[in-house]
């Protein structure tokens, strides 16, 4: 959420500096993400006058202007804005100066054979507006200022913060929430909420809502004889703070009521409207084009607000096209209701629709804070465009009950870990707006739905006190040397974590979520989420390659030559989750040098030796190890047939499966050349029990060793394997 720092003020009456409030902002638990001040941008242009307007030589639609910014000599400017005249008043951009709104850097040079030094700047080129069919052009008053930077004189040195909202803090998504606890944490006091003076007479418009669950409570009232412009500047600029960008004065209001309260509000021309409004249920099939100009097929679980004509806003996140303000308007309904959190969010994620008030909704605004929000909105209505304000018309009742929760200040010591006076707590929560009676029975607050237990208090106290005060105490712990607690496959995993990284790969952590495409040629997944975070994190993975994969094609991508990642994770199959070790090698193994030649390619064989040391690592028998095709190796079929195998205690239990990805694999995944992988099934390890035995002394044998070459004829078709494992058995 962004705001500027004179909009913060306008609640928060403090001396502090930027600095103290962003500080105490991240203290608070808004963490900051961004700071920055529009002016930084502006401060190199300055106040200039025009002193000679004439036309170009060569050019027609061209000017050649003089140009007093202040410098010992004046500038000579080639212009071809149509209001450029001498005399005039406008914004000067040196040479060398950036300008924003164009992206380039200014430099001299020559326009139809006329030197030109800087530019007599427009609205849209220090981005401070679309206008851009002349250049700036100030006031006469602007004379004294001449030669000063624009950023002072035009007053706009504001910082805009940004912060991070968590989504159990309803309360801090207005910028009155945010002063709030600014004030409770002693950064200033919290001004009056100043509701405006509003003279209303007769009777208030015909809305009602026929959808208790959906919108309980539905205010409204009318303003007639509106004149409907541009906001004025001061609410330009907060909005523009905030990212939202100017629209004309009525939805620039209810914006800026949204921003600055944290309460969503909609304006309908009363034109447009057919009989009264009502908040119902969508009917099946029904359509309506929003704001956004696109068509939503609604169905009978959604909260619409419609007329005699149809739908006309899907409630709680996003008016309708046909009926919203205009320049031309005279007379608005406004439109301020309670929508249910639950239901705003299942239609948003059904439509796959999100907005400002839909992320405000879902999380839940204070429902005490409907005639307050249309007393603001209407007060700024009348006082922005004019006109007559009727009655309020409230239909339905909004769910004021508060939680009452009973404390014990001496639970913050228990819990929390810090010691913080009774009293101290007390003027905490109350700063929050909390109320505590003699028997602290706490009554929470209609804008802190998140709050639902004495837990809930005491993370409060301590966040406003500061976690960084809670003092580290550790844990009690008996005298003598402690036991080792890990469990052989806990330690068997370490080992092999550690001897895949001493064998120089690198480890990666990947998402245990990929998408069905991913998943396809490792057999599927078995797990798929109902609702996930978006459709490339749908499927649990049934092995870790897929996500080594994509990691080698990123390394690749940022010019890494030789390729050698490997995870530890959990591949997920149909019966359970099964500890496995993945890993790729691709690019060259081997970089060309003059001694050996050209680069050499990871092949099979690369694989299958760093699994065999991981393997050892770990605990596994080695010696005993079988060496068998690929068949059976897991779900899918990703090897190369020819180039891949497995490793085996007996012809059943699969102890590592590698060899050459198939090119249809790594095509698939996007893997740009050939790569090797391998994966180690680490529960298939058969682990030996701890033991108190200690080893037995270590016994040189009393004979030297003798070494001998020998040669065998076996038959073509034995596998290397069973001639290794024979001639090692063959003491025995």
């Amino acid at each position: 959420m962004k705001f500027s720092l004179s909009w913060l003020k306008a609640h928060l009456d403090t001396a502090a500096s930027l600095t103290e409030i962003t500080d105490k902002l991240t203290d608070i638990g808004l963490e900051l993400e961004g700071l920055e001040n529009p002016a930084d941008a502006l401060r190199p242009f300055r106040v200039a006058k025009v002193i000679e307007a004439g036309p170009h030589p060569n050019a027609d639609k061209l000017q050649l202007l003089k140009v007093d910014d202040g410098s010992s000599e004046p500038w000579q400017v080639v212009c071809g804005a149509p209001n450029a005249k001498k005399d005039m008043i406008g914004v000067f951009g040196p040479p060398g100066t950036y300008i924003p709104g164009s992206d380039f850097t200014l430099k001299p040079a020559k326009i139809r054979d006329v030197e030109s030094f800087g530019m007599m700047c427009s609205a849209r080129e220090l981005e401070l507006g679309d206008d851009h069919d002349g250049i700036i052009e100030l006031d006469a008053s602007a004379a004294e200022a001449v030669g000063q930077s624009y950023a002072d004189y035009a007053q706009i040195d504001d910082p805009v913060i940004d912060i991070a909202i968590t989504p159990n803090r309803q309360d801090c998504m207005g910028v009155r929430g945010v002063a709030r606890d600014l004030a409770a944490a002693g950064v200033g006091t919290l001004k009056a909420l100043d509701t405006g003076t509003i003279d209303r007479s007769g009777a208030g418009p015909d809305v009602s809502t026929n959808d208790p669950d959906g919108c309980p409570a539905f205010y409204g009232c009318t303003v007639n004889g509106v004149s409907n412009g541009s906001s004025p500047g001061w609410m330009q600029a907060r909005l523009k703070s905030a990212g939202q960008k100017p629209i004309n004065a009525l939805v620039d209001i209810t914006n800026y009521v949204m921003l600055d309260h944290g309460r969503p509000l909609h304006v309908y021309d009363v034109s447009k409207l057919s009989g009264g409004l009502v908040a119902r249920k969508a009917t099946d099939g029904e359509k309506l084009t929003a704001l956004n100009d696109k068509e939503y097929v609604l169905d009978a679980t959604m909260t619409v607000i419609a007329d005699n004509n149809g739908a006309h806003d899907i409630g709680g996140i996003m008016g309708g096209a046909e009926t919203g303000s205009e320049k031309s308007t005279t007379d608005v309904l406004i439109e301020c209701a309670y929508f249910t959190p639950e239901n705003i969010a299942k239609t948003g994620q059904k439509l796959m629709l999100t907005s400002d008030a839909r992320q405000r909704f879902e999380r839940g605004v204070d429902p005490a804070f409907l005639d307050d929000g249309i007393d603001i909105a209407t007060s700024l209505v009348i006082e922005l465009c004019g006109g007559k304000a009727s009655e309020v018309t409230r239909a339905g009742t909004p769910p004021t009950d508060q939680k009452v929760i009973s404390y014990d200040p001496n639970q913050c010591a228990t819990l929390g870990g810090l010691e913080v006076a009774a009293e101290q707590q007390k003027a905490i929560l109350e700063a929050l707006g909390f109320t505590i009676d003699s028997n602290w029975q706490v009554t929470v607050p209609t804008w802190r739905r998140d709050v639902g237990g004495w837990q809930d208090l005491i993370e409060e106290v301590i966040r406003i006190e500061g976690l960084d005060a809670i003092p580290s105490t550790p844990l009690p712990r008996k005298a003598g040397v402690a036991r080792p607690t890990a469990s052989p496959e806990q330690l068997a995993e370490r080992k092999a974590r550690r001897a895949a990284a001493s064998r120089g790969l690198n480890e990666t952590v990947t998402w245990s979520f990929i998408s069905g495409k991913e998943a396809a040629p490792f057999g599927g997944g078995n797990w798929s989420l109902a609702n996930p975070i978006s459709e490339d994190l749908k499927v649990m993975r049934p092995s870790l390659l897929p996500g080594l994969i994509s990691a080698a094609q990123r390394n690749a991508d940022r010019g890494a030559s030789s390729i050698r990642l490997f995870e530890v994770g959990r591949r997920y199959l149909a019966e359970t989750e099964h500890p496995t070790i993945g890993l790729v090698l691709t690019g060259a193994n081997q970089a060309r040098s003059w001694q050996s030649g050209g680069a050499t390619k990871f092949d099979a064989y690369d694989a299958k030796a760093q699994v065999l040391a991981i393997l050892e690592a770990a605990g596994a028998p080695v010696g005993k190890l079988m060496d068998f095709g690929p068949d059976d190796a897991g779900p899918g079929n990703h090897y190369h047939p020819g180039q891949s195998g497995t490793l085996r205690l007996g012809p059943k239990k699969i102890l590592a499966a590698y060899g050459a990805l198939h090119p249809s694999v790594t095509k698939a995944l996007g893997l740009k050349g050939a790569a090797v992988a391998a994966e180690i099934f680490l529960d298939a390890i058969p682990l030996k029990k701890k033991s108190d035995h200690m080893r037995d002394a270590f016994s040189p044998p009393a004979l030297q060793a003798v070494s001998r070459d020998f040669a065998f004829i076996v038959d073509s078709e034995l596998p290397a394997g069973d001639l290794a494992r024979a001639v090692k058995g063959s003491d025995k």
